[in-house]
């Protein structure tokens, strides 16, 4: 390309020398191209944003990694939304230039901002401990949408072997349809979260009868070795065989769950769920 330089304009960026902060002036100049077009010649230590050094940028990355974005703003004296916009655009670079070549095992799960707020669906490489995709839904759409991208980085997804997630149907529809070869593995978190759920269900219906129990979620709910010393003396009187406790009965049945986990090979594993089971 065949350039020349034309008027020079002035550009300066925020940075930090030690702890004060600095304003660099320069006189950066632009070209014109062959096809008219003029463009602003960037300086080696300009940042991805307008004003901001490669630096000052760093800075604020550093920062953000520690706390909340409006925090970061007053200390850095700028707006959230340019903040945002400067992070913004750093996940996007980094995310473009990931290489997802040897992404063979994948978890997925969905997440909201607050409680009946949007879902969202992330997509980690298990290997690596990375994360690779955000889609906006938590339905069999966001694992079209993973395998789309995967294709646009020139990348067969029937190379995605395992996937772990929940036993949400929309999710297992999903990888069925779009990830062939992928063997589905249900994590241990959200199969314990439904034994849970069911001993609490227990509890809920028996403390309309029984006020020993109304209170006592977070007992029941906990392991026995996250207790404190009241709580373990609570679980106590109640584990009393005399009260003949459904809750309790539900616990245990819970607490046998876990072991399985403890099994040394996959053989053991499914001798002592089916044994578990009936």
């Amino acid at each position: 390309m065949n350039s020349r330089p034309t008027t020079p304009s002035t550009r300066h960026g925020g940075t930090y020398f030690f702890e004060h902060e600095c304003n660099l002036h320069c006189r950066t100049p632009r070209v014109k191209t062959d096809t008219g077009k003029v463009r602003l010649i960037t300086p080696p230590w300009a940042g991805l944003n307008s004003g901001f050094t490669l630096l000052f940028e760093a800075h604020i990355l550093q920062l953000c990694t520690h706390m909340p974005m409006h925090n970061v703003g007053r200390i850095v004296g700028e707006t959230d939304s340019k903040l945002w916009r400067l992070v913004d655009g750093y996940t996007e670079r980094g995310r473009e230039e990931t290489d997802w070549s040897e992404v063979t095992t994948v978890g997925m799960d969905e997440t909201s901002r607050a409680k009946g707020h949007e879902y969202m669906t992330l997509f980690v490489d298990m290997a690596e401990k990375r994360t690779l995709h955000v889609a906006v839904g938590k339905g069999s759409e966001t694992v079209e949408e993973f395998a789309t991208e995967l294709a646009r980085r020139d990348i067969d997804p029937t190379q995605v072997s395992q996937v772990s997630c929940d036993m949400s149907p929309a999710f297992i529809k999903g990888v069925r349809e779009n990830l062939p070869q992928a063997e589905i593995t249900f994590d241990k978190f959200h199969i314990l979260k439904v034994n849970n759920d069911a001993v609490d269900k227990v509890r809920k219906e028996e403390a309309k009868e029984n006020p020993l129990l109304k209170g006592e979620k977070y007992l029941v709910l906990k392991n026995r070795s996250n207790l404190s010393k009241k709580q373990e003396q609570t679980l106590a009187s109640l584990e009393v065989p005399k009260l003949n406790l459904k809750t309790i009965r539900a616990l245990h049945i819970r607490e046998n769950f876990q072991e399985i986990y403890n099994a040394s090979s996959l053989f053991d594993f499914v001798a002592l769920l089916k044994k578990w089971y009936w």
